[in-house]
């Protein structure tokens, strides 16, 4: 029988480690609608239903998730399932929440690889992509609203936009995200405001007890050697190893911030044109998949692990895509208050998130690039942007009519 743990808060209840697995399980079966969907299913049964966390401790850990790299939902869960049973419960959580997205996209992929030999679901597939043009697009067009405040920033997501597109390659985007947190530092940090909001900020008060700064320090070096590996050429390695897999999606995971859709322009240089893991048009469904599941966009790696090496290749990119964001999520919980009054941080972060929304704009036209040239690639498209901008159609729903809708007039 797995044991059972004590929850370190004023509402102190027992919870197993299969209780943590079999709700967060739930969760992962059942919150469609994106991360904040996700986010609130927790929050109903974490804190509504079973009063285990406080509305203070859910508001901590989405502020933490959102200032850190990785998916947001899935740190959040890291964090809860840390907060109620310590490493073994973030783990438990994770796999929990993630567990039914991952099963549902290898079926889907298995049965997008054998669609090769069924021109019906070849039309479907093809329809998935001008409709995920459409998202990627509406995702950017949303965050622009609150990454995008003036023509400075409008000029960062320009230039990055013009870099990926013309020079590209991996290294490039790294030095697009990096540079972009130096001149955010640098030209858009607005020190006499922190200040006075800082000086003006009430106490947050330490949820989780401190750890020495020995361990802190290992795990933070630990952490910071996935990326590094990522951007060395590592030639023991084989290109389509399993070694290769982690390394690659663990060094990504760490390297931009604000959800799952940032990450589709990194991946999609990464796996498709530095070592053509999948093409072009492979990557736009994986994609579609992914958001026609319930858990976050990043399950997609899944998809792409599976073409390069199987179940186990599918298991090692998903470990990879998930766990190093997961750890710098409970690390980082310890240095709570630090993190989201950083002004440094802060800064940072508002010349990322401009690049990352250039970054994006270019992702969508290299996809739209592998789309059918017929009318009803644009007939897709249109009806999809239609349907998120102005109906504020689900994800959820766009995917699966755009397929019937590639079947009936690709067929034409």
């Amino acid at each position: 029988m797995l044991k059972k743990l004590h929850v370190n808060s004023e509402n102190s209840e027992s919870v197993s480690l299969w209780f943590l697995f079999w709700n967060f399980f739930k969760i992962g079966s059942t919150a469609f609608g994106g991360f904040m969907a996700l986010i609130s299913v927790v929050e109903n049964r974490m804190v509504r239903r079973h009063k285990l966390l406080t509305h203070e401790d859910m508001l901590d850990g989405i502020s933490l998730a959102t200032v850190l790299p990785g998916p947001v939902a899935a740190n959040v869960v890291a964090y809860v399932g840390y907060r109620l049973g310590r490493t073994n419960g973030a783990v438990v959580s994770a796999i929990g929440v993630l567990l039914p997205s991952f099963i549902l996209v290898i079926g889907l992929t298995i049965a997008y690889l054998q669609a090769g030999e069924i021109p019906a679901l070849q039309k479907a597939f093809a329809g998935f992509i001008p409709a995920v043009v459409a998202i990627i697009l509406s995702a950017a067009r949303r965050m622009s609203k609150k990454a995008i405040k003036g023509w400075r920033e409008v000029v960062i997501a320009i230039i990055a936009a013009v870099l990926l597109k013309v020079v590209g390659g991996f290294y490039i985007t790294v030095l697009v995200v990096f540079g972009s947190g130096l001149v955010g530092w640098l030209w858009l940090g607005d020190t006499k405001h922190s200040g006075q909001e800082n000086s003006q900020a009430q106490p947050i008060q330490e949820s989780i007890q401190g750890i020495s700064w020995l361990k802190l320090s290992v795990t933070l070096l630990i952490l910071l050697s996935f990326p590094l590996l990522s951007m060395i050429p590592l030639p023991f390695l084989g290109e389509t190893s399993l070694a290769k897999l982690f390394v690659t999606f663990s060094g990504m995971s760490l390297m931009l911030f604000g959800g799952g859709y940032v990450f589709i322009p990194l991946i999609q240089e990464v796996v498709v044109n530095t070592y053509g893991w999948v093409t072009q048009t492979e990557f736009a469904n994986a994609i579609a998949i992914g958001q026609i599941t319930p858990g976050p966009i990043l399950i997609s790696a899944a998809f792409i692990g599976y073409v390069v090496k199987g179940i186990s290749g599918a298991i090692v990119a998903t470990v990879g895509i998930f766990l190093p964001p997961g750890l710098l999520m409970v690390t980082c919980s310890h240095l709570l208050k630090h993190i989201k009054e950083s002004t440094v941080i802060q800064a940072a972060l508002k010349g990322i998130r401009p690049a990352v929304i250039g970054m994006i704009i270019t992702a969508a036209i290299v996809v739209a690039r592998s789309a059918e040239f017929h009318l009803g690639s644009l007939v897709i498209f249109a009806a999809a942007l239609v349907a998120l901008w102005r109906f504020r159609v689900k994800v959820l729903l766009i995917i699966p009519i755009a397929g019937i809708l590639g079947l009936v007039l690709y067929s034409i």
